[in-house]
């Protein structure tokens, strides 16, 4: 790789379009598929949206857990749907929310964020709820290797608020300091930092100026969860062309038409478009 990953983020936002379609492969899809749930339905399947949307939109995100609710087979239909989707020119965010301390970080960094690994995606979703610094092995390894990571700050399911929301001693929220992390690893970072932030479409509010991120802001929640594009304009204000929505089961619901998959990606592609002022 030529260039850190907030550049290729920068660059495929705004040559293929403001989308991260998701891979998740989960039974009911399979069946709604007409696919086995077995590893042979999740090759179909995956293969089936790579190739359908990989040379179209700007981020596949596959799903780790349903693949590897197939064991050894399972990933290695991940370490090709990967390699396949990056070689017909999308970036791929590997949606596998680790998280974990010393040692055990480190394997996570090798594993995920060097390029020389079978698994090796542009950037990873990760879990800061053992502290924020707990994950500098992965931030080290992402900005050696011009990777990324996607922390989560304040998440759309009704449980993280509690944690998120809670206040630290200092009176900041939980979710607010790791954005203010995240943003101190960005600064002077040109055109994006390689630290991003999950952000669910369907929260209330974030009590943080999230144009002092300076990072990307991974936003799932459209279409099943609830958000439109024309929510994310009101939630991120000043930080909109920084913002990645992410679609899985509405767009994911087409298949396996593959014809039916580019046409629903290509919607949601100008939807955001102009809910984000591109």
């Amino acid at each position: 790789m030529t260039a850190p990953f907030g550049a290729r983020l920068r660059a495929a936002l705004d040559t293929r379009g403001p989308l991260c379609a998701g891979i998740d492969p989960h039974s009911a899809l399979l069946a709604a598929w007409g696919l086995s749930n077995d590893v042979a339905g999740l090759e179909r399947f995956a293969g089936t949206v790579v190739e359908a949307l990989a040379d179209q939109v700007a981020v596949l995100k596959p799903q780790s857990a349903f693949f590897e609710r197939f064991g050894s087979r399972g990933i290695a239909v991940l370490e090709r749907t990967i390699a396949d989707a990056r070689a017909a020119g999308a970036l791929v965010v590997l949606d596998a929310k680790r998280g974990d301390i010393g040692s055990t970080v480190e394997a996570y960094a090798q594993a995920y964020l060097d390029p020389s690994a079978p698994l090796f995606a542009d950037a990873l979703t990760a879990s800061p709820y053992l502290g924020y610094g707990s994950l500098e092995p992965l931030y080290a390894t992402a900005q050696k290797h011009g990777a990324g990571v996607f922390v989560l700050a304040f998440t759309s399911n009704p449980e993280g608020a509690a944690v998120q929301r809670a206040v630290t001693a200092d009176g900041t929220s939980v979710g607010a300091a790791i954005l203010e992390g995240a943003a101190r690893r960005n600064a002077g970072a040109e055109p994006l930092g390689p630290i991003g932030a999950v952000i669910g479409a369907t929260v209330p509010d974030v009590p943080f100026d999230l144009a002092a991120l300076n990072g990307p802001i991974l936003a799932p929640g459209l279409g099943a969860q609830g958000a439109t594009p024309g929510d994310l304009r009101a939630l991120f204000g000043k930080a909109l062309r920084d913002v990645v929505p992410a679609v899985s089961r509405e767009l994911l619901r087409y298949g396996p038409d593959r014809a039916a998959l580019r046409e629903a990606a290509a919607r949601g592609v100008e939807d955001c478009r102009t809910a984000l002022g591109y």
